[in-house]
């Protein structure tokens, strides 16, 4: 029986309440990723100086350039103002040469589809609509990519509308409720549309023009590594997305919509320390994570599931400065040589980070190659010091935190305990008692994480693997985010950090914590009771 100090249950509630957050900023980017991916390819090959583009550096250019650009290729102009212009010198027929794709997308599109999701997060339907009539106010109101724009008026948008109906809920007259939920919306839509282009739009353009500006003077005092001082600590703990998606995402559209690319993208993206924390393991640590971190690696850099690397560093908290350093290094090879991403690298995979930085010029791929390297060369070397100046007392202590993890888990639940008890133990460890329900027959199984993606989708394959190894049918197996949980999974696995979070959202399931996503012994003890409950289920039909 473990006990939690007052101060250690108010940290963890800050420690949860910003993952919250932050996990409702990347909803609103996370479904819309591909969307970010279209334009940056889009802008990576007919920008003037892109692939096709008429100054390019490799000479494709392509005649239907202009028309995609807008503003006839060579020209700055770029949206509807140069659309207005051909219509007052009576050159209507060729609006759609100014409108382009370029401009209408990343000032229009990408931000209402934010909008529109994060209204569906508040309100469903309903609050999509309201939200991106009204965000539509700012945007007009302010005529640049309004991001941070967005990711507030589109929930607040939503907000409004759940409550406005709240007022009549129940009292409207029977063959009246279209008419008016139609009109409400329209109206209210109406009015906060006017008021985000008078005034929450220019509130908006103040605080980006303030968040740039901050930008611009860390970079001009050569500040910017020390971001990572922030950002590491954060992912290792999963409260990145607040940041990234808060802060770097949307600054870093608009830089890349003005310059073709930006450094902000791969402050927390850059593959590099995780890559170095894990080499580091794989040659230095000890006990399982030195058996998985090969694994992880491969998996790391070239899947871009960053939070495989989390445990390792939890572990040995001590190699968070590794990672910091690392960190720090690669963004200062950015920094100083010009290294940036046309577009946000979603998953963090080299892969991805290829694709977003090929678009940012000649030479602009060698040095963000170089950034990844150094960064991982400079995490590897901090982290092997470390882990080798506490090897001999690992070794004497037989095992790490793995081990120590998998000792304790075998302690709570006893030799001869069975899978559904171990089960049993752990959801009573880990949360309130009789909050969960350990008698039910499993049939849906959820692996969620933060943003239900990258993590929850391996997990999730993992363990459907397992199953199909062990026979094992007629078990649903799928992966999610914990924002989207409903309470209708009968069991959820989720990391360690995320499992309190899990819990709120789904408090009759059965909750099992991981520490490694690759091979956690916990796997093992729910393919061990779903194979108990299988040939429990074999009986009975026999009979």
């Amino acid at each position: 029986m473990t006990t939690t100090s007052p101060a250690a249950t108010r940290s963890g509630g800050l420690r949860t309440g910003v993952q919250r957050f932050g996990t409702f900023l990347s909803g609103m980017i996370m479904p819309n990723i591909a969307a970010f991916i279209a334009w940056g390819f889009i802008t990576m090959l007919f920008i003037p100086k892109g692939f096709f583009g008429a100054k390019s550096p490799f000479g494709w250019h392509w005649a239907p350039v202009a028309e995609i650009i807008g503003g006839g290729g060579d020209s700055a102009v770029i949206g509807w103002q140069g659309a207005m212009t051909a219509l007052a010198e009576g050159d209507g027929g060729n609006i759609f040469a100014y409108v382009g794709l370029v401009g209408p997308m990343v000032t229009y599109l990408l931000p209402l589809l934010i909008a529109n999701t994060a209204g569906r997060m508040v309100y469903g339907e309903r609050g999509g609509v309201v939200a991106t009539i009204a965000t539509m106010g700012v945007i007009v109101g302010t005529n640049i990519p309004m991001f941070l724009g967005a990711m507030i008026m589109g929930p607040l948008a939503a907000y409004i509308t759940k409550q406005m109906d709240r007022l009549w809920d129940g009292k409207i007259r029977p063959g009246f409720e279209m008419l008016v939920n139609n009109f409400s919306a329209g109206i209210l839509g109406m009015i906060l549309a006017i008021l985000g282009f008078f005034a929450f739009g220019p509130v908006m353009l103040g605080i980006s023009a303030v968040l740039g500006a901050a930008v611009d003077w860390l970079v001009s005092l050569s500040l910017l590594p020390l971001v990572s001082i922030i950002v590491e600590p954060a992912k290792v703990l999963f409260l990145n997305n607040a940041i990234n998606h808060g802060v770097f995402t949307p600054l870093g559209i608009e830089q890349a919509a003005e310059n073709g690319k930006s450094i902000l993208f791969l402050i927390e993206a850059n593959p590099g320390p995780g890559l170095g924390l894990l080499l580091a393991f794989t040659f230095f640590g000890v006990g399982a994570a030195k058996a998985s971190a090969p694994g992880a690696a491969i998996i790391q850099f070239f899947g871009g599931i960053h939070e495989i690397y989390f445990p390792y560093a939890l572990s040995k908290p001590t190699t968070i400065l590794a990672l910091i350093a690392g960190g720090a290094a690669g963004v200062t090879t950015n920094m100083i040589l010009g290294g940036g991403l046309a577009f946000p690298a979603a998953p963090g995979s080299i892969i991805a980070v290829t694709a977003a930085a090929i678009g940012g010029g000649p030479g602009n791929l060698v040095v963000v190659y170089l950034s990844v390297v150094i960064a991982a060369v400079v995490t590897f070397l901090i982290t092997g010091v470390i882990l080798r100046a506490s090897r001999k007392r690992d070794l004497a202590a037989e095992g790490d935190s793995f081990g120590a993890a998998i000792a304790q888990t075998e302690a709570n639940k006893g030799k001869s305990s069975a899978a559904m008890d171990a089960l049993r133990a752990s959801s009573a460890t880990s949360g309130p008692a009789g909050a969960v329900a350990t008698d039910r027959r499993i049939e849906n199984v959820v692996f969620a994480c933060d943003a239900g993606m990258g993590s929850s989708a391996m997990g999730a394959s993992v363990l459907r693997n397992k199953f199909k190894k062990a026979g094992i049918d007629g078990v649903t197996v799928t992966n999610q985010a914990i924002a989207n949980l409903d309470g209708t999974a009968d069991l959820v696995i989720t990391q360690q950090q995320l499992t309190d979070r899990a819990k709120d959202k789904s408090p009759n399931s059965i909750h099992v914590s991981v520490d490694n996503f690759m091979n956690s012994p916990k796997y093992e003890e729910v393919v061990e009771m779903m194979r108990e409950q299988h040939d429990s289920g074999a009986a009975n039909t026999d009979a």
